[in-house]
């Protein structure tokens, strides 16, 4: 299995270079559910970060895009529970991605709750405030 990293998977679902887009979406269409590609967990948080700071993209197009990578064949999301919980959270809650998944994460390894000092995180993704 071979896996891609955050830069194709910019490419493909913003479609904003005219030679590296087509190429990203040749190398997807490459890759089917028999023999799929991975990505990681880094790499979905890189994705959703350079989206929202580098593209200015908003939620909701953001969720989108994380909802079209979690539903390809050809595409195996590492923790890809953890991931989707996580995004179920960004979607109903005002929490970073970021926060959602290492929640979605921890509870998925057993973890009985997530200290943090962070009072968006503690309501909205199911972590402790402390302090």
């Amino acid at each position: 299995m071979k896996a891609i990293d955050t830069n194709v998977l910019v490419r493909l679902f913003t479609q904003d270079d005219p030679v590296q887009s087509p190429r990203a979406e040749a190398i997807l269409a490459s890759f089917s559910s028999s023999n799929p590609v991975w990505v990681g967990l880094a790499v979905v948080l890189e994705l959703v970060w350079v989206l929202e700071d580098s593209y200015g993209m908003k939620r909701d197009a953001i969720a989108q895009i994380l909802d079209q990578l979690l539903t390809r064949q050809e595409i195996v999301v590492e923790r890809v529970e953890a991931v989707r919980r996580a995004l179920h959270l960004f979607r109903i809650g005002n929490v970073d991605f970021a926060d959602c998944l290492i929640s979605c994460c921890a509870y998925a390894a057993g973890c009985e709750g997530i200290l943090t000092f962070d009072r968006r995180a503690s309501r909205d993704a199911g972590m402790q405030l402390i302090g």
